[in-house]
């Protein structure tokens, strides 16, 4: 069962590793004459597309890949299963919820890195950290509720694989992102 879990882990890092080179290949930047206000914003237009797309890709392909590796990894048996997932769709609904505030940080984020100031960027940590402690309670909450229903031991596995694969989901968008600029 272990070389299972490291297979699945290993396509999930190939997965979104994958998805990540084909977004950045998207998102490059075209060239710009700076005296060409139409050539800039169609520039921005497409940069826009491309971050609407990136985060188009992640919530279809990664959420249906985090899905399956949960199942896998789990090891849960039948009337344990008819539990886990229940509880599970409800967290990923919550989860999909939150991830809405981290998408409109990105974008605002992505509007305005190249030109950034004190203040704008102190209002985008800001509601980054929100978002990073709303996360961890949202985990927190469904864990109580995960220990509640299927005991300690199957919510700490929920926890420790959902903590894993959100890591991956992380480290994809933060590589995808560019340095902010001042």
């Amino acid at each position: 069962m272990r070389k299972r879990i490291m297979a699945c882990i290993g396509l999930s890092v190939l997965l979104v590793t994958c998805l990540l080179v084909r977004v950045q290949a998207k998102a490059r930047p075209v060239p710009q004459n700076t005296q060409d206000n139409s050539a800039q914003s169609a520039a921005t237009d497409a940069k826009g597309k491309n971050i609407h797309e990136y985060v188009e890709l992640l919530r279809s392909n990664v959420r249906d890949e985090k899905s399956q590796i949960m199942g896998a990894v789990m090891q849960l048996n039948i009337d344990d299963a008819a539990k886990f997932w229940p509880i599970y769709s409800e967290y990923d609904a919550e989860l999909t919820k939150l991830n809405n505030l981290r998408v409109a940080n990105i974008e605002d984020y992505a509007r305005d890195y190249s030109q950034m100031t004190d203040a704008r960027a102190d209002e985008l940590v800001q509601r980054s950290l929100d978002y990073q402690r709303q996360r961890g309670e949202l985990l927190a909450k469904y864990y109580q509720i995960m220990k509640q229903s299927l005991g300690a031991v199957t919510a700490a596995r929920f926890l420790q694989v959902e903590h894993q694969l959100l890591l991956i989901i992380d480290l994809q968008i933060a590589s995808s992102l560019p340095i902010v600029q001042g």
